[in-house]
């Protein structure tokens, strides 16, 4: 039987939000979808148990308070979240946030543009991605202090 895969979909645009949600919903891709603001809301998130394992985490890089850039680096150095999958969903096309993002171990970087019409093809990508890969249980945190 397949587990029941968390998104947690950090997106600070509403329009982008509830476009990714609609898709999702409209693909029938029976996922829970949890929105962080930007990557100080994800962590916390992350840190207190409200994001139930397995999940994968779709990431916008440009974002007020803490952008994805710097939540990858906080994920990343943090022992109990630096399997966390993660995909970047951004308007970037700047190849200095393309190899950011991969040294920073993404599962993959797309942009919001190029993707446009292929949103559909994307989403089957991440379905087929979640029911074969076979993704960490990682712990839930209790209430950890969010550095910034």
């Amino acid at each position: 039987m397949q587990e029941q895969l968390t998104i947690l979909l950090v997106e600070d645009d509403d329009v982008d939000a509830q476009g990714i949600k609609r898709s999702f919903s409209k693909k029938r891709i029976a996922n829970t979808i949890v929105r962080a603001h930007d990557g100080l809301e994800a962590l916390g998130l992350l840190r207190t148990g409200g994001i139930t394992s397995p999940y994968i985490i779709l990431l916008d890089l440009q974002m007020p308070r803490m952008n994805g850039l710097e939540f990858l680096a906080e994920i990343r150095k943090d022992e109990n979240l630096q399997a966390s999958v993660v995909f970047v969903l951004t308007t970037s096309h700047a190849e200095e946030d393309i190899t950011a993002a991969y040294s920073k171990q993404i599962a993959g970087y797309f942009v919001k543009d190029d993707v446009g019409a292929g949103f559909c093809e994307m989403l089957e990508m991440l379905e087929g991605y979640w029911k074969i890969a076979h993704l960490p249980h990682l712990p839930h945190l209790p209430h950890l202090p969010i550095k910034k």
